[in-house]
Parts: C-alpha cells; sequence; structure tokens
C-alpha cells in the first residue's frame, strides 16, 4: 500500500513541477510591506551550449517564460539560469531589498538596471560573508529607488545541488525584523538538537548501552546536515573554502543517512531479525560511500543525486520494514515507526513547498528542522522504552532463575542426604581399591626401575663390547711387538758385551780389534737389527697412542651420569661416539661426517651421548638388516646453525629400511620397538625423545620404507 502512496506523490509532483508560457511581463509594486515568494512576478531562462551576457538577454526578451509558481524550483542549474523582474517603490524609502533566501547557491549574479544604468554583485559559496554588502549567510542585494522609480533587475545563478529561488521584496526595517526572526528560529533548532545530542551522549556514558551511541550519531548528523542547508555551517564556524561550502550539503546528507541507517540496523537488530533486510542496508551504505568518494575527487552533481536517491529509497525500505516488525512483536518500535512518519512527513512537506503545492511559509520553510527535534525525542523515548523493557526482561529473567535456583537447592539438599550414604559405601569401596592399585603401582615402578636398569645395561653391554673391541686392537699390536724386541735387545746387549772384551784385549792391536768387531756387526747383520727395532718401538708407541685417543673418547663418552649443565663441543662428542660404535661400522658402513664451525653447547653432555649412541645404533642396525654385510651402507651425519644462530642443528640420517609410514608416529613411544624380539627394549628412543625435550629442544624423523632414515635434532646454544 505505502508503495502506491509513493508513486502517487511522485506523479503529483511530476505534474506540479515548472511550467512556463510565453512571456508575459510583471511588475512588483513595493508599498513598503514585505512582499514574500514573488516567483509569479518572475520570467525564467535557461542558457544553452553558447555563453550569454546581460547585453543579449537583454535584447532578447523573448526568450524569458512566464513563471507559474512562488518559488521556483529550478533543478540542479549546471548551465546558467536566468531570471528577470521589475520593481517599482511606492514608499519613501530609499532602499529596497531583494533576499535569495537559499545560501547554497553555487554561484550569483545580480543586475539592476536604474534609469538605465547597470549595477551588477556577483557572489559565490565559500566567500566570506563580511565581503558581501549586507553579512549573512543568504543572498541579499540592495535597490536604491527614490519614488516612483522601476528598477528592472536579472539574477543568473548556476549550482550543483539543487535550486530553490525564494525571492522576496524588504523594507530595511523589514528585512532586520525576518534576519532577527529566521536567526531564533535557528538558535532554538540548534539548542534543542544540541541538548539532545549531550543528554543521551551522557546516558550512554552513565549505561554503556550501544543503542544510544548509534542514535547521538545519527542525531548529530542530521543537525548537522540542517545546519549545512541554512547556511549556518559557515556563518558559525567561519569557513571561508569553496570547496568545503560545494561538498557540505552533500556530505552532511550521506553521512545523516549513514548514521540513520547504523541506528536502524542497531535498535531493531536486522543483523538478528532480518538478514535480507540487512544486506540491502548494507547496499544502502555503500551506496552513501560511493557519493562521499566522489565529492572528495570533485563529482559534485553526481553524488548529489546518489545521496538524494539512497535517501529517498532506504527510508521507503525502513518504514516498510518498520511496519512489518511492529506488526510481528515488538511494541518498541512503535516509537521509532511513529518517529520515522512524522521525520517523512516533514521532508514530504518540505519537498511540497519546493514544488509550489504547498505555501512557502515558516513552518513548511522549517518543517524537516521541526521534523528532525520531533523525531529525535520520539526516538530517545524509544530507546528509553526500549531500555525499561529489556531491565524488566532481564527482572523477569533473574526472579525465573532465583526460583530455579531454591528449587535446586531443594532437590540438592534432598540428594545430598542419599549422596552421603553411597558417598560412605562408595568410600569404602575406594578405600579397598586404593590398596589394590597401591599394590599394583609399586609393582609398576619396580617393572619400570627393572626395564630402565635393562636398557642401561643394554647400552653399559653395548659400551663395553665396543671399547673391548677397540682396545684389543692396539693392545695385541704393543703385546705382539715386546717378544720380537725384547729378543732383539737380547742380542743386542751380547753384541756389547763380545765389543767390549775385544776392546780391552791389550793383546790385540787396533786394526784387528776392528777387523774382530766389524766380524760381529756383520755375523749378527747389526744394520737389520737396529730397523728391525725402530719397527718394532714404532708399531708400540702406535699402538699406546691409539689406545690412549680410545680412553680419551670414552672418558668424554662416559659422562652420562652427570646431572649439571656444562658447554660441551658437540662435534667432539659425536667423534666420541663414533670411537664407541667404530666395530659395529668397521669397513662395512661408510660413515659420511660433515661438521660445521658450531659454538660450544649449554647441554648435559653425557645424556646427549647416549642420545647420539641410540640413533646412531638404531641407524646401524637398519643398514645392517638391509645389506646383511655387504658394501653399500652409508650413514651421514652434519651438524650446524640455524639462520639466527641461537640453535645448533643435528642431522642423522642412513640408507638402511625405514620405518614403516604405519608406525612411524610411534617411534618415541616407550616400549615400541620395530626390532625382533629380544633384539632392543624399545625405551632407547623414548629416552633420547626426553632428554632432548629437557633441552629444550626439538627431535624429528622423516622415514620412507625400504629407503632409509633421517633424524633432525635442534639444541639451544644456551638453556
Amino acid at each position: 500500500m505505502f508503495k502506491y502512496f509513493l508513486l502517487s506523490v511522485i506523479v503529483f509532483l511530476n505534474l506540479c513541477s515548472i511550467q512556463a508560457t510565453a512571456a508575459v511581463d510583471s511588475i512588483v509594486h513595493f508599498n513598503g510591506k514585505d512582499i514574500k515568494n514573488i516567483g509569479k512576478y518572475l520570467s525564467l531562462y535557461e542558457e544553452g551550449s553558447n555563453k550569454v551576457s546581460l547585453q543579449d538577454v537583454i535584447a532578447h526578451p523573448e526568450l524569458f517564460k512566464k513563471c507559474l509558481t512562488d518559488v521556483p524550483n529550478l533543478g540542479i542549474v549546471k548551465n546558467p539560469h536566468w531570471l528577470k523582474f521589475e520593481v517599482i517603490n511606492n514608499t519613501d524609502e530609499e532602499h529596497v531589498i531583494v533576499d535569495l533566501s537559499h545560501p547554497n547557491i553555487g554561484n550569483v549574479k545580480f543586475y539592476s538596471i536604474i534609469n538605465s544604468k547597470i549595477d551588477s554583485v556577483s557572489y559565490s559559496i565559500g566567500n566570506d560573508y563580511a565581503e558581501r554588502e549586507i553579512p549573512h549567510q543568504f543572498y541579499l542585494f540592495e535597490l536604491r529607488l527614490q519614488k516612483g522609480e522601476k528598477a528592472t533587475c536579472y539574477l543568473m545563478l548556476q549550482s550543483e545541488t539543487q535550486v530553490i529561488v525564494p525571492l522576496t521584496i524588504h523594507s530595511p526595517a523589514g528585512l532586520f525584523s525576518f534576519l532577527q526572526q529566521e536567526d531564533i528560529l535557528s538558535a532554538i533548532y540548534i539548542g534543542l538538537m544540541l541538548s539532545l545530542v549531550l543528554y543521551n551522549a551522557f546516558l550512554y556514558v552513565a549505561t554503556g548501552e550501544k543503542h544510544y551511541l548509534s542514535y547521538v550519531n545519527y542525531i548529530f548528523w542530521v543537525f548537522f546536515a540542517q545546519m549545512a542547508v541554512q547556511g549556518l555551517f559557515e556563518r558559525i564556524f567561519n569557513v571561508h573554502s569553496e570547496w568545503i561550502s560545494a561538498r557540505i550539503l552533500a556530505f552532511s546528507g550521506a553521512m545523516s543517512g549513514i548514521g540513520a541507517i547504523i541506528f536502524v540496523k542497531s535498535f531493531l537488530h536486522t543483523s538478528v531479525e532480518a538478514k535480507g533486510f540487512n544486506k540491502l542496508l548494507n547496499v544502502f551504505l555503500l551506496g552513501y560511500f560511493f557519493a562521499i568518494v566522489l565529492l572528495i575527487i570533485g563529482y559534485i552533481t553526481p553524488a548529489y543525486r546518489i545521496v538524494n536517491l539512497v535517501a529517498g529509497g532506504g527510508a521507503a525500505i525502513v518504514l516498510i520494514f518498520a511496519f512489518e516488525l511492529s506488526r510481528r512483536k515488538y511494541s518498541q518500535t512503535k516509537f521509532f515507526l511513529f518517529a520515522w512518519c512524522i521525520f517523512l512527513i516533514s521532508v514530504l512537506v518540505f519537498v511540497l513547498k519546493d514544488y509550489g503545492v504547498l505555501p512557502n511559509n515558516v513552518f513548511t520553510a522549517r518543517s524537516v528542522q521541526i521534523g528532525s527535534v520531533i523525531e529525535a525525542l520520539l526516538l530517545s523515548f524509544a530507546l528509553a522504552d526500549k531500555i525499561n523493557t529489556y531491565r524488566k526482561e532481564m527482572l523477569e529473567l533473574q526472579v525465573r532463575e532465583l526460583a530455579i535456583s531454591q528449587e535446586n537447592e531443594k532437590l540438592i539438599r534432598e540428594q545430598n542426604v542419599i549422596l552421603e550414604k553411597k558417598v560412605l559405601e562408595r568410600t569404602e569401596e575406594l578405600q579397598e581399591s586404593n590398596k589394590s592399585l597401591s599394590l599394583t603401582l609399586d609393582n609398576l615402578k619396580d617393572a619400570q626401575a627393572q626395564l630402565v636398569e635393562s636398557e642401561k645395561m643394554a647400552s653399559l653391554g653395548q659400551l663395553t663390547a665396543g671399547v673391548a673391541h677397540e682396545i684389543n686392537n692396539p693392545i695385541n699390536f704393543v703385546t705382539s711387538n715386546v717378544n720380537p724386541l725384547r729378543r732383539d735387545v737380547g742380542i743386542l746387549w751380547e753384541i756389547i758385551d763380545e765389543i767390549e772384551l775385544i776392546a780391552l784385549n791389550d793383546k790385540l792391536n787396533t786394526a784387528e780389534k776392528q777387523s774382530m768387531i766389524k766380524s760381529i756387526k756383520d755375523n749378527n747383520d747389526l744394520d737389520y737389527l737396529k730397523s728391525e727395532i725402530d719397527f718394532l718401538l714404532k708399531g708400540i708407541q702406535e699402538g699406546a697412542e691409539r689406545t690412549a685417543e680410545i680412553v680419551r673418547s670414552l672418558r668424554i663418552f662416559s659422562r652420562i651420569d652427570e646431572d649439571t649443565l656444562k658447554r660441551a663441543d658437540l662435534n667432539e662428542c659425536m667423534d666420541s661416539t663414533l670411537v664407541i660404535l667404530n666395530s659395529m661400522t668397521k669397513e662395512r658402513i661408510e660413515v659420511v661426517k660433515n661438521y660445521y664451525n658450531i659454538p660450544m653447547v649449554e647441554c648435559y653432555a653425557g645424556k646427549l651421548n647416549q642420545v647420539f649412541m641410540n640413533i646412531l645404533s638404531n641407524a646401524i642396525y637398519a643398514v645392517e638388516k638391509k645389506f646383511n654385510g655387504n658394501p653399500g651402507g652409508e650413514i651421514k651425519i652434519e651438524t650446524k646453525l640455524n639462520d639466527d644462530l641461537s640453535k645448533v642443528i643435528i642431522s642423522i640420517s642412513d640408507n638402511g629400511t625405514g620405518i614403516p609410514k604405519e608406525v612411524v608416529g610411534r617411534i618415541f613411544e616407550p616400549f615400541f620397538t620395530t626390532k625382533d624380539v629380544g633384539e632392543g627394549t624399545g625405551l632407547g628412543m623414548s629416552i633420547a625423545y626426553k632428554t632432548i625435550e629437557r633441552h629444550n629442544g626439538k627431535i624429528s624423523l622423516n622415514s620412507v620404507e625400504g629407503k632409509g632414515t633421517n633424524f633432525d635434532i635442534e639444541l639451544p646454544v644456551r638453556q
């Protein structure tokens, strides 16, 4: 029904638009009393694409058409419009003032011809009001006419927003009275709107209710828009910027529309109650924002049209939805609906006044201001009613919750008696269960201790076997050289004794002595004896040095039980572990080491040695299982620093059997092992994981079955 009403209004407005007929000159006879809205005395002419001057329009009076409305509505006049009228002063007053009460026209030029003398004045928005003949936001033009004199007046108007032409003829006293009345009404409006804005802002601060904030935002921008319509913004804030003044009307309209949509969304809960309508409101919001963008980049007229179009469509949609919501269930929306209707009626009255359907008087000229004040008051009442409704619902909810709480309390007391009996019975059962659990726990602790001890013994056995094997070779080398060395030394001593006897024999001359000594050396092959002794001593020395190296590695590795943080060289730790495991690799498995120059790491060195040993043992096992003692097995070890030099990364990879995909995630579980029965306890990798975790590090693995496994250990340099 409402849409048919809007359609009728639009058709009616079109029928009431400006009509023009053949030019009929009319003269305004000023008799001392103000003559308001002299539109029917005007003749109108719209400039085409060719620019015309005052002389052109004077020379061609046939261009003008008679205006039939009291207040012409020229629309948006991007092409200049000319208005012509004549005034005869029938009073003794020498000053007659022409008032154009529309402060938002972009450019206004006023020409007056009195006794063939042409006078002109030009104003535009954004200029300082003090520079005008009469400093006011309205365009005021003074005619100096003697009694009986006639003035022919021309107005040239051009603007990028809608132009309404409320022209009035005043005496100086009448003008003062008129402007005083306008200022008083504006002051009353400003006072009322500021009071509502400040009062509801205080309510928002006091209650924290977000509806008040959206309401204050909306009312402020409505108030701001009306200030722009009346030209009060430039006057109060002394703004002298053509850029701002040309855009302030459309901008304030867009912001008041945005404020209205935000308030409607908040007050009517559109995001919950009507999601489709909420999306439609978002479309209108985008329209307003698009208009603001156009304003900023200089497309003022399209922006103004978009603001008017979106405002009209949005107002109608909100009204229809409010009717529907009020009919359904929300009583507080009746206040909102009534307030919205009042405001729309005031806008309709203002528009009908512009189209000449209603008379242009104080009420119709100020209808939007009156409507906005009434709307603000009613919306304030609507908010108060909404808040009271919420509080009432909350109070009822609290009463219901209290009743439910009391009922629950009664039930709890009754249940407590039953529960106490059951608790006593259950306590006795739990005590018996606790005894059984305590015994089971003790057994589990014993089993855990035995398993850990078993893992330690396995590691110790592996360590002992490796050390025994490694030390056995150099020791055998030493012991096998001792007997030959003892024999050679014995021969050497015998030679020395024989030479000594020859040397002490005085019966022999020197030549005979030398001949006998040479014979002894030749018989015992002394040169060979010397080289053999050197070779045996060198072998003993190498065996001793190798044994010392193994002992040093064993000393480095054997810090397992140290429980204090120390700085250690992880490259050295890795080498000591490889020495222990050397007997397991030998020449069957190639060990490739790629050590970077890494800093000393703060750690429990012995614990890390055990981690390295567990991972390397598993790698050796996987390689042996795949290659079965044949060449081709390989283990790669790499140490390096991460990008920010705060962590050391140790990578250990092999080309062994790999780990099946389905069990990769269980590798670090206690007691889980991929080895055959009897070949592992399943605790090695679990202990390794906890050790790395204790160092605030990370251990991860990547394995492909049949291709090999890679472990990455990341340790912080400092704990």
